[in-house]
């Protein structure tokens, strides 16, 4: 049988009230990011210092990435609104958008990001996660079939060639998987890095992540949903996990790998599975990570849907988690609190574009 493959105007099909797409959620989206992508305060910090020459602030340390709170954040922000300038490209936000990643992307600024990367002491900065996000926004600039962008992505060439290289390094010396729900998690970076891998036929990269992938989870068997979530998740380990194996599987092996995996995924629509995580508090920013939790969990869902084959009956169950899950996601993007605005439009954008697939 074939497995399902869905396009970005299909998904919208299958998930047609709550898809989340078209012009009105994009331009909010891109606004959350443009209002924190150069906003230098506050400032969360990952950064180790080897002596007082190194206390200064972040548009001096990392000039690329010093906004939306974290270098990460700021990585995916990036990422956001070039994603949402090459699929839109008459968008009324574009002009801005563009305007803004040019004001990031210059040699001079890219330089000095390197140079702190390979700063001593460093050798773990923003890895995987940050890392991760890195590859994905040079993957989108590669893919994006216009002048200005090429320029871009030869701007930031050396650093993803940087991030690379440290998978390259790491991966071989990383004996167990990391299962958290937050930064640390190893599925979700591997899928990231994947993807980057095929986008620019980095074919060492490709067969060490595939390689590792299967040592780390393709005898896994009877995950449980009853330890999840954590209540600062971001990202579910057992999903993440499930959303990597269909990257690397071919889809037999996969739906053989999967029924293993979650033998408790029902083959019932009607019964209640995976119920969307509840946030008590928006304004706590390690409370508000269960909105992402919320969005990761959809598109990984959605990813899973894609790697069973038609006429599985476990898709019903899937699709309607993924239904509920998107809802509850898409729903909490407002940026009322700075504590999840800064962050939540790229996960929402990554969801609704489709772009893991």
């Amino acid at each position: 049988m074939k497995p399902l493959v869905f396009s970005i105007l299909q998904l919208a099909c299958v998930f047609p009230a709550v898809a989340g797409g078209g012009d009105e959620s994009y331009e909010r989206f891109a606004r959350l990011a443009l209002e924190c992508l150069h906003r230098e305060y506050p400032n969360k910090l990952a950064h180790v210092l080897q002596g007082d020459r190194d206390a200064k602030p972040p548009r001096e340390l990392t000039p690329v990435f010093f906004g939306c709170f974290d270098w990460h954040s700021a990585v995916h922000g990036h990422w956001l609104l070039a994603r949402l300038c090459r699929l839109n490209p008459g968008a009324a936000y574009t002009a801005e958008a563009r305007a803004a990643l040019a004001s990031s992307f210059t040699a001079a600024r890219a330089r000095r990001e390197v140079e702190y990367l390979k700063g001593k002491g460093r050798a773990g900065f923003e890895r995987p996660y940050g890392l991760a996000w890195l590859l994905q926004l040079h993957a989108e600039l590669v893919e994006w079939d216009d002048p200005q962008a090429r320029k871009w992505r030869r701007v930031l060439d050396p650093l993803a060639a940087e991030s690379a290289a440290r998978f390259k390094a790491w991966l071989p010396k990383l004996s167990h998987p990391a299962r958290t729900g937050e930064h640390s998690q190893s599925a979700f970076a591997l899928g990231l890095v994947l993807d980057w891998a095929r986008t620019t036929n980095d074919s060492e990269l490709e067969a060490l992540v595939t390689r590792r992938a299967l040592d780390y989870y393709g005898n896994d068997k009877g995950w449980s949903f009853s330890f999840e979530p954590g209540g600062q998740d971001f990202l579910s380990p057992g999903l993440a996990e499930a959303d990597l194996m269909r990257r690397v599987m071919k889809p037999g092996v996969y739906t053989r790998w999967l029924t293993g995996f979650l033998p408790a995924l029902p083959s019932d629509a009607a019964k209640t599975w995976l119920k969307p995580a509840v946030v008590t508090d928006r304004s706590d920013g390690k409370l508000a990570h269960l909105d992402g939790l919320n969005l990761s969990r959809a598109w990984m869902l959605e990813g899973m849907l894609r790697g069973l084959p038609v006429g599985d009956k476990r898709i019903p169950a899937l699709r309607k988690a993924a239904l509920n899950h998107r809802k509850a996601g898409l729903a909490a993007v407002t940026g009322e609190h700075y504590e999840g605005g800064h962050w939540l439009g790229s996960f929402a954008v990554y969801l609704v574009t489709a772009r893991g697939f």
